[in-house]
C-alpha cells in the first residue's frame, strides 16, 4: 500500500501446560515461554509499530510472591526495547543470585516475567494519544487473586458511548471514555459479580475465606461472564484476557471480522492473529493451527483444560477482506494464492489498458507487499501470451522459418524493478507543508529500461488516498518518459471509512470519495450532498439497527469504469506528460480470489454490524459541517 496507513492490531496467547522444569529439560531452558513470545511478536511486528506490550502471569505462587508482572514501550522499536528489558532484568537477578542458575523452582519465584501465563500484544494506534498508557496489555488490579484482570485486543467498538453509559448505569466512574478501558471495566465487573457470587455460595456451603479461593477458581464460569459482558458489543474484535489465579480466553467478534488461530498440544495453548507466526514459531504444520470460530472463545481454565465455547450467536461470516489483500502476512498458504489470484483476475483489464501490446510494456509493482499480486498478474499474461505463441505458430501452418519460430517463442513479459524506496528519506520528512518535494523522492526509480513507445504498468495492494501516487509516484514513473502509465490496484475502490480497527475514519481523505465529489459536480447533481446530509441527521436518534447507509445513493449515480476515469485524473498534476490510467479490482472478483473473507465494507457499504452504518453517516455528516473529529 503506497499510501501511509495505521491498521491492525496483533495479539499473541501462550500457556504453558506443564511445569516450568519440564521445558527447561527438554529446551534447555525455563524462560521457553518468553523466548516464544519474543518469536510471536516479532512474525507479527507489521501489525504494530507504534507500540507493544508484554505480561506473563505466575501459577501457584505463595501469598506475598509476586506473580503478573507487565511491560510496555513506545520505543521507535519496541518489541525490541521490551525485550531488552526483560532480559537485562533476567541476568541481573542470575548475575546477583547464581544458585537462581540451575534452580526453577528459584527462578519463578524471584525473577519476573519467568510464569506459565503469557500475553504479548503488537499496536497500531488509530487515533489518539501514543503514549505508553494507551498500549496493551491494561491490567486491573486487585488483592483478590481471582478479579485481577489482564485484557489485550486488535478491534475497534462502533458504540463505545452506548457501552460507556452502560457501566455508569452499573454505579461505575469509568476514568477514560476510550473502548480498550470500557471493554475491561465491562468484562471485570460481570468478574467481580461471578467471584462474589462464588463467595457467598461457598461460604454457605461451610468453607473459610481462604479455602474459597482455589475453589473459585476451579469453579468460575469464564464463557458466562464473557457472555454478559459481550453481549451489546458492537464492533470487530479478537479479544485475549488473563485471570490473576490463571484462567485465559480468546473472543473473537461474531461475524469474524477480526482474525484469531490457535494450536494446542499437551505443551501448549498457543493464539495468534495470524496462522503463519504460530507454525513458523512453533513449528507446526498448516492443519495443525486452526481457525476459531466467529462468536466464540477459547478458554483455558488454570487447570489446564481447555475449551472452546460458543459466547454470542454468529452472524454472517465477514472476515475483514483487507487482511487478506495487505495486512496479514503473505506467508500464510491461503493468503499467498488469494494474493495471486488478486493479481491474475485483474490480467482482462491491463490488457485491455494496453491494447493487448505486451511487446511494449513493462510491469513492476510497488510498494513490496504488491509483489505478491504482481506474481499473479505475470502468470496471467504468461499464459496469454503462450495462447498467443501457439496460434501464431499454428497458423504459420508449418511453414514458419526457424528464425521466425525463435521470435516468436522469445517474446515473454518484461519485467522490471521500477521503484525502490529510500527508507531514510522517508524517516526525514516531516509533515509540515513544505515536505511535498521531498515526498516526490521517497521513491528512486530505476533508470534506461523504459522506452518512449512503451506503457508502464504498476501494481498497488490498493489506493486510499491516493497521496503518495499523486506527489511522488506518478512523478517518478513520468521522468522516464513512459508513454502511458497504468496503475493498477489488487483491490477494489475503497468508498467507506472503517470502524472496526483500520484508520480509514475521514470520508473526505478517500480519493474514491473526492472522485465522486467532483462527478456530482461537472454532471449538475450535487445538491444530492446536501439531501444525504440531511438523511444521515434525520437518523442520529435512531437506534443502531434502523439506521442506513444513504452515503451509498451519491456513488450510485455512477459507474465504477466512471469514477476509476476520475481518479486517474486526481492522482496528476499538469506537470505529468504521459497518459495516466488508474485500474481497480471489482467485488466480484474480490470475494472469487478471498472466498472465506467476505467482509467488503470498505468497497461497498455493507457494514456487517449495525454500528458501521451509524459510523458511515457521522463520516458524511462531519464531512459536510466541515468537522474534522472522527467518526468513532
Amino acid at each position: 500500500m503506497s499510501d501511509a496507513l495505521k491498521h491492525e492490531c496483533g495479539i499473541a496467547l501462550i500457556r504453558l501446560l506443564k511445569p516450568l522444569e519440564f521445558y527447561k529439560e527438554k529446551y534447555g531452558s525455563a524462560f521457553y515461554g518468553v523466548n516464544k513470545m519474543y518469536l510471536m511478536m516479532e512474525k507479527q511486528h507489521n501489525r504494530g509499530q507504534d507500540g507493544a506490550g508484554f505480561a506473563s502471569i505466575k501459577l501457584d505462587t505463595e501469598p506475598g510472591e509476586r506473580y503478573i508482572s507487565r511491560v510496555r514501550s513506545i520505543a521507535q522499536q519496541p518489541i525490541q526495547d521490551i525485550f531488552a528489558q526483560i532480559n537485562s532484568r533476567i541476568n541481573k537477578e542470575l548475575s546477583e543470585n547464581p544458585e537462581y542458575a540451575d534452580d526453577v523452582e528459584l527462578q519463578k519465584r524471584h525473577i519476573p516475567y519467568v510464569g506459565e501465563l503469557l500475553l504479548g500484544h503488537v499496536r497500531y494506534g488509530t487515533f489518539g494519544k501514543n503514549s505508553v498508557e494507551s498500549v496493551h496489555p491494561f491490567l486491573r488490579q486487585n488483592n483478590w487473586m481471582h478479579r485481577n484482570l489482564i485484557v489485550a485486543g486488535n478491534f475497534n467498538m462502533t458504540n463505545v458511548n452506548q457501552l460507556f453509559d452502560g457501566l455508569v448505569r452499573l454505579g461505575q466512574h469509568p476514568k477514560e471514555k476510550a473502548d480498550t478501558i470500557t471493554i475491561m471495566e465491562k468484562i471485570g465487573h460481570f468478574l467481580d459479580d461471578a467471584v462474589s457470587k462464588k463467595y457467598k455460595q461457598l461460604k454457605a456451603e461451610g468453607y473459610s475465606k481462604r479455602e474459597c479461593s482455589p475453589i473459585i477458581a476451579e469453579r468460575l464460569n469464564v464463557a458466562k461472564i464473557l457472555k454478559r459482558a459481550a453481549k451489546n458489543w458492537d464492533g470487530g474484535y479478537a479479544m485475549a484476557g488473563l485471570l490473576g489465579h490463571g484462567d485465559s480466553f480468546v473472543l473473537r467478534d461474531p461475524a469474524g471480522i477480526r482474525p484469531a488461530y490457535y494450536y494446542k498440544d499437551d505443551e501448549v495453548v498457543v493464539v495468534a492473529s495470524e496462522r503463519p507466526v504460530i507454525q513458523t514459531v512453533f513449528n507446526v504444520d498448516f492443519d495443525k493451527v486452526v481457525e476459531l470460530d466467529p462468536g466464540h472463545a477459547i478458554i483455558t481454565k488454570k487447570s489446564g483444560e481447555v475449551s472452546i465455547k460458543k459466547i454470542l450467536e454468529p452472524l454472517e461470516r465477514k472476515a475483514c477482506s483487507f487482511e487478506r489483500i495487505y495486512f496479514s502476512r503473505g506467508s500464510d498458504a491461503e493468503i499467498y494464492q488469494e494474493r495471486k489470484n488478486l493479481g491474475k483476475l485483474l490480467m482482462p483489464k491491463v490488457l485491455e489498458a494496453i491494447d493487448n501490446d505486451t511487446k511494449n510494456s513493462v510491469f513492476s509493482y510497488i510498494p513490496n507487499t504488491a509483489e505478491t499480486s504482481f506474481f499473479g498478474m505475470i502468470d496471467s499474461i504468461e499464459k496469454h501470451l503462450n495462447e498467443k505463441k501457439t496460434k501464431a505458430i499454428l497458423d504459420g501452418g508449418g511453414k514458419l522459418s526457424a528464425e521466425r519460430v525463435t521470435e516468436i517463442l522469445s517474446e515473454r513479459p518484461r519485467i522490471e524493478k521500477i521503484a525502490i524506496k529510500d527508507v531514510k528519506l522517508r524517516t526525514f520528512i516531516t509533515e509540515d507543508s513544505s515536505r511535498d518535494d521531498l515526498v516526490a523522492h521517497v521513491y528512486d526509480a530505476t533508470y534506461g529500461v523504459i522506452k518512449p513507445q512503451d506503457n508502464l504498468v504498476i501494481i498497488d495492494d490498493s489506493i486510499v488516498r491516493g497521496t503518495t501516487l499523486k506527489k511522488s509516484i506518478i512523478k517518478m514513473m513520468d521522468r522516464l518518459h513512459p508513454k502511458k502509465i497504468v496503475v493498477v490496484s489488487s483491490a477494489p475502490q475503497i468508498r467507506y471509512p472503517d470502524c472496526y480497527g483500520i484508520d480509514m475514519a475521514r470520508l473526505e481523505d478517500l480519493i474514491a470519495f473526492r472522485a465522486m465529489l467532483d462527478l456530482l459536480k461537472e454532471n449538475d447533481k450535487y445538491q444530492m450532498v446536501e439531501e444525504v446530509y440531511h438523511k444521515c441527521k434525520e437518523q442520529v436518534d435512531l437506534e443502531d439497527k434502523d439506521v442506513q447507509n444513504f452515503v451509498k445513493e451519491l456513488y450510485d449515480q455512477f459507474t465504477d469504469e466512471e469514477i476509476s476515469a476520475k481518479i486517474s485524473e486526481l492522482i496528476c498534476d499538469d506537470s505529468i506528460n504521459a497518459e495516466v490510467e488508474a485500474i481497480f479490482q471489482t467485488v466480484d472478483n474480490l470475494h472469487s480470489a478471498c472466498p472465506n473473507n467476505l467482509g467488503d465494507w470498505y468497497f461497498t457499504g455493507d457494514y456487517p454490524t449495525p454500528g458501521g452504518n451509524r459510523v458511515v453517516n457521522k463520516a458524511f455528516i462531519n464531512f459536510f459541517e466541515g468537522n474534522k473529529e472522527r467518526a468513532y
